[in-house]
């Protein structure tokens, strides 16, 4: 087994010291740290994605490989040359006014980074004009909407109204997600995409930026 292949299946089994053992191993061997970020951790969080999606691996587990995959890319960020770790693109997130669930949106920043976009997560509780104000400042490629209850999921309709009337909407998709959303919402509320999950709230990210 390469050191790469080495490196995406520990990642997947969460073990965070075996696998910066090994990326470190990986370093001292003279394997670049872009190589080791792209065919080795991204390949293992893209796995780790596909799993969960088609449930073979759960929240606790897919937390685990996020936390191993970020204290690693610690350890190469320094060795990232300029350009090199060019992110994917960036990436504003939150969940919608009135709702304070968290979890799975943290899950989707996690995803996300580990996937090489640049996210700026907004927290819980987003009013309307905040996203607006966010996407000003930062000129994302995409903007993440959480909604955990069927109470909060009109905000997310609000939400993409005031993107809208600021003249902002053209320049980027919107994808949205949480427990009560599902394609048809996503639909009339005028997103350009639903995720069920990280997993594929991260992909779909992709697909959107390439």
């Amino acid at each position: 087994m390469s050191d790469l292949q080495a490196i995406t299946e520990t990642l997947i089994t969460g073990d965070g010291d075996k696998l910066q053992e090994l990326v470190k191993e990986a370093l001292a061997a003279g394997t670049p740290a872009n190589q080791i970020l792209q065919k080795g951790l991204i390949v293992g969080m893209d796995i780790v994605g596909e799993k969960m999606e088609s449930g073979d691996m759960f929240i606790p587990e897919v937390l685990m490989a996020a936390q191993a995959m970020s204290i690693s890319v610690e350890i190469l960020k320094p060795l990232l040359a300029e350009g090199e770790a060019a992110s994917a693109g960036k990436v504003i997130i939150g969940t919608v006014k009135g709702d304070l669930h968290d979890i799975g949106k943290n899950l989707v920043v996690m995803m996300m980074e580990s996937a090489g976009f640049e996210v700026i997560d907004l927290g819980v509780d987003v009013d309307p004009a905040k996203f607006v104000e966010a996407i000003r400042e930062n000129k994302p490629s995409i903007v993440g909407l959480s909604a955990l209850l069927t109470t909060t999921m009109p905000m997310m309709k609000k939400s993409i109204e005031s993107i809208e009337e600021s003249g902002l909407r053209d320049s980027l998709k919107i994808i949205v997600g949480g427990a009560p959303v599902n394609q048809a919402f996503a639909d009339e509320v005028g997103a350009d995409g639903y995720a069920p999950d990280a997993g594929s709230a991260s992909k779909m990210a992709k697909a959107m930026h390439a």
